[in-house]
């Protein structure tokens, strides 16, 4: 497995565990033992009070050059030059912009499960789970998609909390 899979994995492990945490602090629920999956199967699964539960993760970052700034990735002069230009964007646009995207884009997907979760967990410093909150009824979510629920981890650590955006 090369080095960008890993991450990649270990990244998803630790935003499964992350909300897991936060889910079962918020609701009393206890959600349990996280295994990773082949494709054509969510990320993780687990148990949410003795049931099976298939996690989706998804990490939003805005745009591919921010992904590379936030993950301490090389910044090339062409990275530079798409930063500069997200600067003309306001904040709260480009938010949603990235969450519409990535929302897009997880609901043309399929998965050999009975229950899925979709968790996004923000990345990006500027947002916090307030902007999520203000910002969701300009959220564009595609009438047919494969998950039962769609949460929000609002920051890397989840210090602002989860909010669920579906239902």
């Amino acid at each position: 497995m090369n080095r960008n899979m890993q991450e990649k994995i270990e990244l998803e492990h630790q935003a499964a565990r992350l909300f897991m945490r936060l889910y079962e602090q918020k609701f009393g629920i206890p959600m349990r033992h996280i295994w990773h999956n082949e494709p054509k199967k969510p990320d993780v699964s687990c148990y949410l009070d003795d049931q099976r539960l298939d996690l989706e993760i998804a990490h939003l970052y805005g745009s591919e050059a921010e992904a590379k700034l936030i993950l301490g990735r090389e910044a090339n002069i062409r990275t530079l030059e798409a930063l500069h230009r997200l600067i003309e964007v306001p904040v709260d646009q480009r938010l949603l912009n990235a969450l519409n995207a990535i929302l897009a884009s997880k609901a043309e997907k399929s998965y050999h499960s009975d229950r899925v979760w979709l968790v996004l967990r923000n990345a990006n410093p500027l947002w916090s789970r307030q902007d999520f909150a203000t910002n969701l009824h300009q959220v564009t979510l595609p009438v047919a998609h494969p998950f039962e629920q769609i949460w929000v981890i609002g920051d890397m650590k989840g210090l602002s909390g989860i909010l669920r955006l579906f239902p």
